[in-house]
C-alpha cells in the first residue's frame, strides 16, 4: 500500500466519518441534473478505501456517515414538500427531513456491519464483498417497509456505455458493473506493488464489461408492432396550493379544456395525475361529456382522477380511459404521508403534513392488467410507481407502451423531478418500450425505447406537447428474470468468499 493510501485508511475517527459523509455527498452528482458520473465513482472508491481493515462497528459507523451524505444531498428536495406544502415550520420541516435522512442512512449502513465484521481485512473484500453487499443493500431498500428505491448507482450511467446492460440485468445490474469496477480498482490500490502486478487483473476484467455494455446497446430485444400512434398531452401547471381548492375546480377544468382543444385529432390524448380535481362519481357529467367528445373524434382520452368506490368506502389514485381508451387502473405503490399515513391513529392531526388532502388513498389490487386502446396494451404507472424496476418490467410483459402520469409540483424547482424523469427513462430502456410521461408541471416528455428523450415540455408552464410513438412487443431478458440474477450472483459471491475464508483459517 502506498503512503497516501496508508494515511487514508488510518485517519482519526472523526476525520474518517467526515470524509465518508463527503464521499457519500458526491454520489448524487452522478444523477440528473448534474450527470457527473466520474464524481460518483470517486466517492465510491473513497468509501471502499475508508472501510479497509475496519471492525464491524467502525465500518457500520462510516457507512452511516456515507449514507447521511448520500441522502442529505440526494433527497434534500423532501424539505420542500414538508415545509411549503405540508405547512410545517422551517425548523420542524428541517427536523423531519433530518430524521428521515438518518433513518434511510441507517438502513443503508446495515450491510456494511457485515462487511467490517467478516470481510474488510480479507484481501478480496474490496473486490467481491464490497460490491455484493452494496448491491444487496440497494435491493433491500427497494422493498423493505414498502421500499425507497431512490439513488441507485445505475441511474447515473443511463447515458454511458453501461446503459447496454439495463435491458439484460436492469438498473441493479448496471449498479453491479459500477461496483465491480470500483471494487477492482480499490483492490488493486490496496494490494498491488511494483513486484506484484496480478492484483490489477480483476480491474482488466471489470473494465471489459464497459465495451460489452456498448456492444449490447445495439441489441434491439424487442420489435415494432402495429402502426405509429400520434399522442397529445396536456401540462396544466396547476399550483399545488390550489390543486384541491374548491374555488379553483372550474378554472382547472377550463384550463384542461383549453390546452386540449388542438389535440383531439391525435390518436391518444393524455392528462396528468389527478388532473380532474374531484372524485370520479362527482364528475360523471363532465366525464360523460369528455367521453362523447372522445368517441366523436376517435381519440382515446386517458386521465388521472381520484376514484371513489362507494361499496368499499375506499379512494384510489387512478387512471381512467374514455372513448376508444378502455379500462381503469388503481395505483399499487403508494407514497407514505402523501397518499397514506403510517401509524395513522398516532399521527393524524398532529401537523398539517399528516393531513394532506390526498393522504386517504387505498392500495390498488396487484392483479391489474392496465389500459387498452384498440389492439395496443398500455402499462399504466402513476408517479412513484415508475421507480420500481421489477414492477414495471412485470407490467410491461403483456403491453406494448409504457405510460406514467405524475404531479411533481410537490418538489418545486428542486432536483427531485429531474431525478424522477431519469428513472422513468431507465424503465423505458430496461423494457425496450416507448414511454409517455405526462405531468402537471414537468418534466412531461416522450421517451423512445432506448431511453432517450425525443420531445419534452418546458417545466413550470401551461402547455401541451405532441409526438408519435411506436408500440413494441417482445421481452428483454430483464423483463423475464427481473433483478433476481443479480441478487443471486451477489449472494453467491459472498458465499464463495465465506468458504474461502474458512479454508484459509
Amino acid at each position: 500500500m502506498t503512503a497516501p493510501l496508508s494515511v487514508l485508511t488510518r485517519l482519526p475517527g472523526w476525520a474518517a466519518l467526515l470524509l465518508c459523509a463527503l464521499a457519500g455527498a458526491l454520489i448524487p452528482f452522478s444523477f440528473a441534473p448534474f450527470n457527473l458520473w466520474p464524481l460518483g465513482m470517486a466517492g465510491l472508491l473513497a468509501f471502499v478505501l475508508l472501510l479497509h481493515g475496519r471492525s464491524g462497528r467502525s465500518a457500520w459507523a462510516r457507512a452511516w456517515a456515507f449514507g447521511v451524505g448520500l441522502y442529505g444531498v440526494g433527497v434534500s428536495w423532501i424539505y420542500i414538500s414538508i415545509h411549503t406544502y405540508g405547512n410545517a415550520s422551517a425548523p420542524l420541516a428541517a427536523t423531519m427531513m433530518g430524521l428521515f435522512i438518518l433513518f434511510v442512512a441507517f438502513v443503508f449502513s446495515l450491510p456494511f456491519y457485515v462487511y467490517g465484521r467478516w470481510f474488510s481485512r480479507h484481501r478480496l473484500g474490496p473486490l467481491l464483498a464490497f460490491p455484493s453487499l452494496y448491491l444487496l443493500g440497494e435491493w433491500l431498500r427497494g422493498w423493505l417497509l414498502t421500499g425507497f428505491p431512490w439513488l441507485y448507482l445505475g441511474y447515473g450511467h443511463i447515458d454511458t456505455w453501461l446503459a447496454g446492460w439495463a435491458p439484460v440485468l436492469g438498473v441493479l445490474g448496471v449498479s453491479t458493473v459500477v461496483l465491480l469496477t470500483v471494487g477492482a480498482l480499490g483492490h488493486g490500490l490496496l494490494t498491488a506493488s511494483p513486484r506484484h502486478w496480478k492484483p490489477w487483473l480483476p480491474l482488466l476484467v471489470a473494465a471489459a464489461l464497459w465495451p460489452t455494455g456498448l456492444a449490447l446497446q445495439h441489441a434491439e430485444w424487442t420489435e415494432p408492432v402495429g402502426k405509429p400512434i400520434s399522442v397529445g398531452m396536456v401540462q396544466p401547471n396547476i399550483p399545488q396550493e390550489l390543486k384541491w381548492d374548491p374555488s379553483f375546480v372550474q378554472p382547472t377544468l377550463e384550463r384542461l379544456d383549453t390546452l386540449s382543444e388542438g389535440l383531439w385529432e391525435n390518436d391518444w390524448l393524455i392528462w396528468p395525475e389527478a388532473a380532474i380535481p374531484k372524485v370520479y362519481h362527482q364528475m360523471l357529467p363532465y366525464l360523460n361529456k369528455l367521453n362523447d367528445r372522445a368517441e366523436e373524434t376517435n381519440t382515446g382520452l386517458i386521465t388521472g382522477i381520484i376514484f371513489d368506490d362507494a361499496q368499499k368506502r375506499a379512494y384510489y389514485n387512478s387512471i381512467v380511459g374514455l372513448g376508444p381508451a378502455l379500462g381503469i387502473y388503481h395505483k399499487r405503490r403508494l407514497v407514505p404521508f402523501g397518499e397514506y399515513v403510517p401509524l395513522e391513529a398516532q399521527l393524524r392531526g398532529l401537523i398539517d403534513f399528516f393531513d394532506l388532502p390526498t393522504s386517504i388513498i387505498n392500495q390498488g389490487p396487484w392483479d391489474q392488467r392496465g389500459l387498452q386502446v384498440g389492439s395496443v396494451g398500455i402499462s399504466a404507472l402513476i408517479c412513484y410507481e415508475v421507480v420500481y424496476p421489477d414492477l414495471v418490467a412485470h407490467s410491461a410483459r403483456e403491453n406494448q407502451v409504457l405510460l406514467t402520469i405524475s404531479n411533481d409540483a410537490w418538489f418545486a424547482d428542486s432536483i427531485g423531478p429531474l431525478q424522477h424523469m431519469q428513472m422513468a427513462r431507465m424503465r423505458a430502456l430496461e423494457t425496450r418500450r416507448p414511454m409517455i410521461r405526462a405531468t402537471n408541471n414537468g418534466v412531461s416528455a416522450f421517451v423512445d425505447h432506448h431511453g432517450h428523450i425525443e420531445k419534452r415540455a418546458e417545466q413550470f408552464v401551461q402547455t401541451n406537447l405532441e409526438g408519435v410513438i411506436q408500440p413494441r412487443r417482445g421481452n428483454t431478458p430483464f423483463m423475464v428474470w427481473g433483478s433476481w440474477p443479480v441478487v443471486v450472483f451477489c449472494g453467491l459471491l459472498l458465499i464463495l468468499l465465506c468458504l474461502w475464508r474458512r479454508r484459509s483459517v
